[in-house]
This record gives structure tokens, C-alpha cells and sequence, in this order.
């Protein structure tokens, strides 16, 4: 299967070495150079994954996020200025899966890459002996990787449904920031806890009543989260 990747940069020479460099490896590539063609091509076309930066013209890298996760759980690498945590952050909360600091090692571009997209490929075509958990007003539908609450489907990241459907599968068994970190973005991931807090924190914002007394997600103070049953 063609793996099609849309390169958003206003820099030029960068993206003309990404995209020789990811057309080696037989990856289909189509470039936007400002926020709002970026956020076109999305909505008209499928990619595999969005390579995105952080400082674009017209709207910026966090602006695109934002609105593709509107309507896409499309996987996002964002790329973000050297030692700016707070533009990992930011990405992050407006629901990048994952992202690459600039200088970067164009070998770590295409490992971060391939590794999302398996893991996105994998969790779309895995069979599950069970198909559907609800609970309460919330409701998965693993298959379709679908989410619904009250009746009313929520638009989750990839890795946000990736989260809640291990907790799930899990319930009342309470999980590290480690060990959810290791187990959803891999153990070679880069990133640290917070990542974790983070995605937790969007996504009781997106399926709780009340995130600040959540009914589903839970912490377990000074150990980690929970599903409860």
C-alpha cells in the first residue's frame, strides 16, 4: 500500500531535501508551503501522515492541527524549534501525535514516520475479539475506531483512542505514565510524561461530562491512570 505523506514548510531547501529523502523509500510526497493550502489538501485528499511546521504563513502549524483534528485523525508530526518545549507542548494539546525538533537527522525523520504510520496501520487493521465497550453514555466502536458519547461521535487523535482503548481493554488496572508511554508511542519515544498528561487531560475534555471529576478516566495520585469499570 502507497504511503502518501503531505510535507508542510515554507522553507524550501527543507523541503526539498525531505522529500528526496522520503521518495527514497518509495513514500508518495506532496508539499503545501502555508497553513491554508496545508489545510485543503487535507480536506480533499488521504495521507498517510502530515509533516508539519510549527511557523507557517497564513495560519500557523498549531492552527492546521487544530482544524484537521476537526474532522481527521490523520497521525501529525509536528516540527518545532530547538529546545521549545513549550511548542511540543502546544502541539501536543492541539493534537499532533508526535514531533521532531529542528536541526534534525533526516534518518530519525523517516524512523519517526514509518514507526506512526505502523502503528497507525496496524491499530486500523487489527482484528478484536471484541468490537465494541461502552460503558455509561460512552461508547468505542474498535473497528471503526470511532468514539461516541451520548450517541454523538467525538473526534479523537490517534493516539487519544490509542489511550483510551488500552485503558478500556484494562479497566480498574491502573498504569504508570511509563508504562503508557512505552506502551502507546513505543519505548524509543523521545518524548517524556508529560506527553501522557497531555493526551489524558484532551481527552477528558473531549469524552467526560466533567474532566475535572471524570467518570471514566482516572488518576490514581502518585501512580498513573485508570478506566474504571
Amino acid at each position: 500500500m502507497s504511503r502518501r505523506i503531505l510535507l508542510v514548510d515554507d522553507e524550501k531547501n527543507i523541503v526539498k531535501g525531505l522529500a528526496f529523502a522520503l521518495k527514497q523509500d518509495d513514500m508518495e510526497v506532496e508539499t503545501a508551503y502555508n497553513g491554508e493550502d496545508a489545510l485543503e489538501m487535507v480536506r480533499k485528499d488521504n495521507y498517510s501522515l502530515v509533516l508539519l511546521d510549527v511557523m507557517l504563513p497564513k495560519l500557523s502549524g498549531f492552527e492546521v492541527c487544530q482544524q484537521i483534528r476537526e474532522f481527521s485523525d490523520v497521525p501529525i508530526i509536528m516540527l518545532t524549534a530547538k529546545g521549545d518545549d513549550m511548542d511540543k507542548i502546544l502541539g501536543l494539546e492541539y493534537g499532533a501525535d508526535d514531533y521532531i525538533t529542528k536541526p534534525f537527522n533526516i534518518l530519525e525523520v523517516k524512523a519517526r514516520i514509518k514507526a506512526l504510520i505502523r502503528r497507525s496501520e496496524k491499530s486500523t487493521q487489527k482484528e478484536e475479539a471484541v468490537t465494541i465497550i461502552e460503558k455509561g453514555s460512552l461508547k468505542l466502536d474498535l473497528d471503526g475506531r470511532r468514539t461516541f458519547v451520548k450517541d454523538k461521535e467525538v473526534n479523537l487523535t490517534a493516539k487519544e483512542f490509542d489511550l483510551l482503548e488500552f485503558l478500556a481493554k484494562n479497566p480498574n488496572k491502573v498504569y504508570s505514565r511509563v508504562a503508557l508511554l512505552n506502551t502507546i508511542w513505543g519505548k524509543d519515544y523521545p518524548g517524556d510524561e508529560r506527553t501522557v498528561d497531555v493526551h489524558v487531560r484532551r481527552l477528558r475534555e473531549k469524552i467526560e461530562e466533567s474532566p475535572s471529576n471524570p467518570r471514566y478516566v482516572h488518576t490514581k495520585w502518585g501512580v498513573g491512570y485508570y478506566f474504571q469499570s
